[in-house]
């Protein structure tokens, strides 16, 4: 893992695994992130199965896969995370056309939107990133139990440096709303399901990694105003220090984004290793000062961790013991 970086893309995270008889089953894989570690796995024998909201991108995105990666093994589920009835059904019809999930990546999300709720009256940046996926990753475990070198990988951020779990008021029921902070919340709910997962599957063969991406321009910024941008450009180009050519203003391709991801899915070195938090791919020490990498301790917190197992359990209204 030493040998990899910032600059390393999927292609080369992959470079010399085999995923043939692997099924990866990533969310969010219409576009983005999740449409290139879908390409990227297919290009290395797996089957993979994307999940979104929206038929017609599925569609297009699946045919973008295959011809990427000369893999005709490419399906396409609905899933909308910011619907739990959406999450069941998904979750039903996963069971019905799979007999097993090797990698589970949780890839969807969305990023600093104004105060908005899902179907189910969650704030819609926790309520997507992670309620969603922790109902959805939970009813998907029949099939992750049924694979082999089983790995969960949960997309978060640097962003969780903006916040951290309010669990009494994840919501903003009763507190003013701030779209970056709540990201921030989301991303820190991300690693801290990936230590609770990580604490009731270790066990069972499966481990549960959280990763940072990097800067990329996605769709993922879809709500960001001009200004929003400026700001965060800022943040890079400080962070970054100057280009190194590759990674303009400290943002990285979206190649280069999927990368981490690879990597955490898929590398030796992390083998019985989970509960931890990755960027650039490689582990991230525990760092609550620097802004510029590194991982807060409170997201990688086990009290934490199950305090907000708990609270997901309510919102969902349903438990998940193993």
């Amino acid at each position: 893992m030493s040998t990899f970086g910032a600059t390393t893309t999927a292609d080369e995270a992959l470079e010399g695994h085999d995923l043939s008889g692997k099924l990866a089953f990533i969310t969010g894989g219409a576009s983005g992130l999740g449409q290139e570690t879908a390409r990227a796995m297919a290009a290395k024998g797996a089957h993979v199965v994307i999940a979104a909201r929206d038929q017609a991108k599925l569609d297009e995105a699946s045919a973008a896969i295959k011809e990427g990666s000369g893999n005709e093994k490419v399906e396409t589920i609905l899933c909308d995370l910011a619907s739990l009835d959406s999450v069941r059904a998904c979750a039903k019809e996963a069971g019905e056309r799979f007999d097993k999930i090797d990698l589970l990546i949780n890839n969807a999300g969305v990023m600093a939107c104004p105060l908005m709720r899902t179907a189910d009256g969650f704030e819609m940046q926790f309520g997507t990133n992670h309620v969603g996926h922790f109902l959805l990753t939970n009813l998907l475990m029949p099939l992750v139990l049924a694979g082999t070198d089983k790995r969960i990988v949960n997309l978060s951020s640097r962003g969780h440096f903006f916040d951290e779990v309010h669990h009494d008021d994840p919501n903003y029921e009763s507190r003013e709303y701030e779209k970056w902070a709540a990201y921030g919340q989301s991303k820190t709910a991300n690693i801290q399901f990936s230590v609770g997962l990580e604490s009731r599957l270790a066990d069972q063969g499966i481990h549960s990694y959280a990763v940072h991406p990097g800067g990329i321009l996605t769709n993922l910024g879809r709500h960001m105003t001009d200004e929003d941008r400026e700001w965060m450009m800022s943040r890079f180009k400080k962070s970054a220090g100057e280009s190194d050519g590759e990674t303009p203003s400290g943002f990285k391709t979206i190649p280069q984004g999927a990368a981490t991801t690879c990597v955490a899915a898929t590398a030796s070195d992390l083998a019985g290793k989970g509960g931890v938090y990755l960027e650039d791919c490689n582990v991230s020490a525990v760092d609550d000062e620097n802004e510029k990498s590194g991982v807060r301790s409170y997201a990688l917190d086990p009290a934490k961790a199950d305090e907000l197992w708990a609270i997901s359990e309510q919102m969902v209204g349903q438990k998940f013991a193993y």
